[in-house]
């Protein structure tokens, strides 16, 4: 990043601390500036009116309980599908303004942290909460690179997996097993209180944070058949990530260092977002009080589904359709004409131009520098060209987003597409612990137990099995092996 870049970079997050600031000051009649911290509710069945206290920009969803019609109707709800508008914490983690495209974490801006830091030092900021000085960073990485080994148990449980496996299934199953070797540090064993211990919590930090890029090498040497490395710890984190993956016989090996700073940058891009579909579930796990290994099991889980973590498997599929550039036109009006999906554009938070995508895009012309131009990135960049020159997408606000090129890394890197949500679960440990840790010393925690809107029947009674009328259900097909066939043929 230039100089001149760093300092647009800069003067784009002040001036919107500046807006922010003046979204709060409403003249009043007498032309001095007030602050209005309520709103009135007024509910039409009744005719009653009520004031509600308005704080950090949101309303208490319990202060509607006071909103009834009958004595006994226990009042509102606010309902939320998806939790499109609602928020359940108070985090001081992330920030994000999707409209404006700025993403900062504990105030940091995203492009600043990936041009100057390094992961391990961004993990520190995340969990910690502020940068650490030189003899901090080298004990927090003394701490997490000589918990990298795995028990041998536990390695023996991985090679029982089936050769065809998928890597994230594995992974995410090694972490779930990986708190049974720790009973002393399991609630459910040791007691509801071990976690208010923060030497406890470390322990577990530096446990999950180390060993991850082990498993997830473990699970890849596994899935091609060959022996697993062990750590390295005198190298980075990713460095001796790369080393457990590639490592063959030679005596010296070390990874390509271009390679080690663009996934150092992808780990950087992708250790928090808020709180997404895979942090609330962590969030929502821990609630409970159990251990943090399951709570990250839990939220791989989610991280898994394609709609989250395997969104960049969706672009890359998507450009092999397209092929050629020469393709693009009818591509274009295909997803007009609402025939085609564009994937990797657009986002539930960003109206704006991701700025991780802007990052994304420089670190893949570095790496295509050293290994190679990926065929694709030519239809990648065409494709984008012409959407963001399109009123089509421009109006409807479509901007590239970090799956649209990071895809086209690992693509580069030679990392099959199942591998790319274990890729993107490595860094975002990171943030979900950060989340667990916010989550233990924050006073409001409660366990998370949604409210829900019951439409079915009011009351039914109980009719013998014999005097019962067909059921409707829904279809029980189902799909069966070869072997179930040729036994049913049998047993007839």
């Amino acid at each position: 990043m230039s100089y001149l870049n760093r300092i647009d970079v800069i003067s784009s997050h002040l001036n919107k601390q500046q807006d922010e600031d003046e979204e709060y000051l409403i003249d009043s009649p007498t032309g001095a500036t007030t602050k209005k911290e309520t709103i009135t509710v007024t509910d039409n069945r009744t005719g009653k009116s009520y004031d509600f206290k308005i704080k950090n920009g949101t309303l208490n969803a319990n202060l509607f309980k006071e909103v009834s019609e009958t004595a006994d109707d226990n009042g509102l709800m606010i309902y939320d599908p998806g939790f499109q508008n609602t928020a359940v914490v108070t985090s001081y983690i992330t920030y994000i303004d999707g409209d404006k495209g700025i993403l900062r974490y504990r105030g940091y801006p995203i492009e600043e942290l990936a041009e100057r830091s390094n992961f391990l030092e961004v993990a520190y900021l995340l969990i910690n909460g502020n940068l650490p000085n030189k003899s901090q960073l080298d004990q927090w990485n003394n701490k997490i690179m000589t918990h990298t080994f795995l028990h041998e148990n536990l390695v023996a449980m991985m090679k029982t997996f089936r050769y065809d496996a998928h890597p994230m299934g594995m992974v995410i199953s090694t972490v779930a097993a990986l708190g049974t070797f720790y009973p002393e540090s399991n609630p459910a064993l040791a007691g509801q209180e071990i976690f208010k211990s923060e030497s406890v919590r470390n322990k577990q930090i530096f446990r999950i944070v180390g060993k991850l890029p082990t498993i997830a090498a473990s699970a890849w040497r596994h899935r091609i058949g060959r022996p697993y490395n062990t750590p390295v710890n005198h190298l980075g984190y990713t460095e001796n990530f790369l080393y457990m993956l590639d490592k063959l016989s030679e005596p010296d090996y070390k990874p390509n260092p271009v390679l080690c700073r663009a996934l150092e940058i992808l780990f950087i891009l992708h250790a928090d977002h808020e709180l997404n579909c895979s942090t609330a579930a962590m969030r929502h796990i821990a609630s409970s009080g159990t251990d943090p290994y399951t709570a990250v099991a839990g939220a791989a889980g989610a991280l898994y589904g394609p709609l989250h973590g395997g969104a960049n498997e969706a672009v890359l599929d998507m450009l092999t359709h397209i092929g050629t550039k020469e393709n693009i036109p009818q591509f274009i009006a295909d997803v007009k004409g609402k025939k085609k999906k564009l994937m990797g554009f657009g986002h539930r938070i960003y109206k704006n131009y991701d700025p991780r995508a802007k990052i994304i895009r420089r670190v893949a012309y570095e790496v295509f520098e050293s290994l190679g131009k990926e065929p694709l990135i030519e239809v990648a960049t065409e494709l984008e060209k012409q959407a963001l020159s399109d009123e089509y997408f421009v109006s409807r606000k479509l901007y590239p987003n970090v799956d649209f090129y990071s895809g086209l890394i690992y693509k580069a890197m030679g990392f099959p597409t199942d591998m790319f949500p274990v890729l993107f679960m490595i860094p975002r440990a990171v943030g979900w612990l950060a989340h667990w840790v916010e989550h233990l010393e924050d006073p409001e925690t409660k366990i998370y137990r949604p409210r829900q809107v019951y439409k079915g029947e009011w009351y039914r009674n109980y009719i013998p099995i014999e005097g019962r009328p067909p059921a409707k259900v829904r279809s029980q097909d189902s799909y069966s092996s070869s072997t179930t066939k040729r036994y049913s043929k049998l047993s007839q």
